[in-house]
């Protein structure tokens, strides 16, 4: 089975390099091709592929997982994606191409000044890093537990490998390349979950609405949580969601780089509404896949996975099942593993050397940034992110206890509140923040954010805050970006529709 898992990996990587060679076969792979892909990407395949980027492995692995202890109280937070992607069609995307950004933050720079446009884009640095190395950290994680922990292989050694690979196919056309690999992936993603699906209906000898029926009767598609306290309460999620996804996609780098990849501001908005209505399905699908896992577990006495403590492990539920049901759902479900895990870090690394480059290294002010010197320096930089990327994922090995999806929203909470207080002040404050302060105000409200959060029970006669403290953080850094704030002097327009 495990020589069977290793051939298709390798089968799978080598079609992922004959895409990558398509697409740099004709044109450029310059700075050009590599930061904005020419700005000639389809729409449709820009939507298509932003499913697997934004789903990466942790949808694969905890949503289907989380079902155990939390039920269909996922969905809420997904409506809210449908609100936050609304917002970043109108609001956001205008802006962006009116101003014609290569990196989002350089608006943080022409708004309030050179230190907030680097206090963004370090926060993005610091959030994508950690957040994207821990979805491919979990893809890692799953294929060194079911195949090669067997070989006496070390944990580090596939995530050189998996790094290696994105690094060389993503070396030279950067986000041209992303843009068609993430639809190969996309593709890949979706099969394993419905193909897992299948094979256990199969199995069982059901019909997807027998076990949809049995999944009810045990009270497994509670989609509702309705204690106001509770931390997954449904107004709460759909808010979250919708916050989630303005910050985790319109103030995120690496998500708006596709984006802004399109020809047009139209083609551009077409393509994330489109996407936003794509992710509902899917994540029905994925949750869908959730209560399949837990019903073929009750009907054939599957014993659900469990870590030292006795506890059932989330994230082990979904490829406990695949391999012990055929080796045709573990081949499916390592290549969704591997496709998920590839399109989380192929944009992120080149997101990351785009915000690099251009809010540090000032590419934006460049005479000729297909200069051998800058397009040398991007490579650089490219390579050193990686090694950065590499060591996350290797260093969180010894941390992980607990379903990825939430460790993922956690670290998203603290360091894109930042962000979201930054970019509301800037679009609808007509006033001008101290750029001076900026960096110590992007400090202190995750700082106080984390101490509410500890303490959020205690102090607030049992209330839980959950991914909500994303809104609670960006309304800190905003109210303190007014207080210390001062009259507008710039005529540099606050929202794309101002004059």
């Amino acid at each position: 089975m495990e020589l069977t898992i290793l051939f298709c990996f390798l089968a799978y990587t080598v079609a992922l390099f004959f895409v990558m060679w398509l697409t740099q076969r004709k044109g450029s792979s310059g700075n050009e091709a590599f930061f904005r892909a020419g700005r000639r990407s389809p729409w449709p395949v820009v939507a298509y592929g932003m499913i697997g980027a934004s789903l990466s492995g942790v949808t694969f692995m905890s949503v289907p997982g989380g079902v155990y202890a939390g039920q269909w109280t996922y969905m809420p937070l997904v409506f809210g994606y449908v609100l936050g992607y609304a917002v970043i069609a109108a609001v956001l995307l205008p802006l962006y191409y009116k101003l014609n950004l290569t990196s989002i933050y350089t608006y943080l720079g022409q708004r309030f000044g050179a230190r907030s446009e680097k206090t963004g884009a370090a926060f993005f640095i610091l959030s994508r890093l950690l957040g994207s190395a821990l979805r491919m950290y979990l893809v890692v994680f799953v294929l060194y537990e079911f195949v090669f922990r067997a070989w006496g292989i070390p944990f580090w050694i596939p995530a050189v490998v998996f790094i290696a690979i994105i690094l060389l196919y993503t070396f030279r056309g950067g986000i041209k390349t992303v843009v068609w690999t993430d639809m190969l992936q996309t593709t890949f993603l979706l099969l394993a979950a419905a193909a897992t699906v299948v094979a256990i209906v199969g199995r069982l000898d059901m019909s997807v609405t027998d076990v949809l029926r049995l999944s009810a009767d045990s009270g497994q598609l509670r989609m509702f949580e309705t204690d106001p306290s509770a931390s997954k309460y449904w107004i709460k999620q759909v808010v979250s969601g919708m916050f989630i996804t303005i910050t985790m996609t319109g103030l995120d780098q690496d998500m708006m780089q596709k984006n802004l990849t399109c020809k047009t501001l139209r083609d551009a908005q077409k393509n994330v509404m489109t996407s936003s209505m794509l992710f509902i399905v899917v994540n029905l699908l994925f949750l869908c896949l959730g209560s399949t896992l837990l019903v073929y577990a009750s009907q054939t006495v599957f014993e659900l996975p469990t870590g030292a403590n006795g506890a059932v492990v989330a994230d082990k539920i979904f490829p406990s099942v695949a391999f012990s049901l055929s080796g045709f759902t573990a081949v499916m479900f390592v290549l969704g593993m591997v496709a998920a895990g590839y399109s989380s870090a192929d944009g992120t690394l080149t997101a990351l050397t785009t915000t690099f480059c251009y809010n540090f290294l000032d590419y934006n002010n460049a005479a000729n940034t297909e200069s051998t010197r800058l397009v040398r320096r991007r490579r650089l930089v490219h390579v050193t992110f990686a090694l950065l990327y590499l060591l996350v994922i290797i260093g969180f090995r010894p941390f992980h206890r607990q379903s990825l999806i939430d460790t993922v929203f956690d670290v998203a909470g603290f360091t894109y509140g930042p962000l979201l207080g930054l970019y509301s002040f800037g679009l609808f404050v007509h006033r001008r923040a101290n750029d001076r302060l900026v960096p110590y105000i992007a400090v202190l409200s995750p700082l106080v954010c984390l101490l509410l959060k500890f303490n959020s029970a205690q102090w607030f006669g049992g209330y839980q805050i959950g991914f909500e403290i994303l809104l609670i953080n960006g309304l800190i850094t905003f109210l303190m970006l007014l207080i210390f704030s001062k009259k507008e002097t710039s005529t540099l327009p606050m929202h794309p529709t101002a004059k």
